[in-house]
């Protein structure tokens, strides 16, 4: 599946991702300021996030709480060493059943789960974006 937009029909294209999704598991890839961020924070908008969302950079991972559970947003844009995924109890979230947002995932490749959803953003030059979204199995 393949989407065409911009910044003003972002709410409809995590509509469509939501819907289409084969996990909870969504893979983001894509250069740095592409929009793997926004489109991260209109996702756990739409599933009941009121508080204000931002990567978590720095922190590696920021977790949101909804009523229907908790939401976990990783950023391995800084990491250095696959260790370090495994220090912050990477595998505990993978399989806890919530949704899962993950950033630069190419870090991380071996911890990966066989079922996800990838999402590939490139930016286009008049001021859109082409996303590619596919699941992994």
């Amino acid at each position: 599946m393949e989407f065409t937009y911009t910044q003003n029909e972002i709410g409809k294209v995590a509509e469509q991702l939501l819907k289409n999704s084969v996990s909870k598991i969504f893979l983001f890839y894509g250069n740095m300021g592409v929009g793997k961020t926004t489109l991260i924070k209109e996702l756990v908008k739409q599933l009941g996030v009121m508080e204000i969302s931002s990567s978590p950079s720095f922190s590696i991972v920021n977790e949101y709480d909804t009523p229907s559970g908790a939401i976990y947003h990783f950023d391995f844009y800084r990491i250095k060493d696959i260790n370090e995924a495994f220090d912050i109890g990477l595998e505990d979230y993978l399989y806890s059943g919530n949704y899962i947002f993950i950033e630069w995932p190419e870090k991380i490749d071996q911890l990966l789960p066989e079922i996800a959803n990838r999402i590939d953003i490139k930016n286009n030059n008049i001021g859109s974006r082409t996303l590619k979204f596919m699941p992994v199995k």
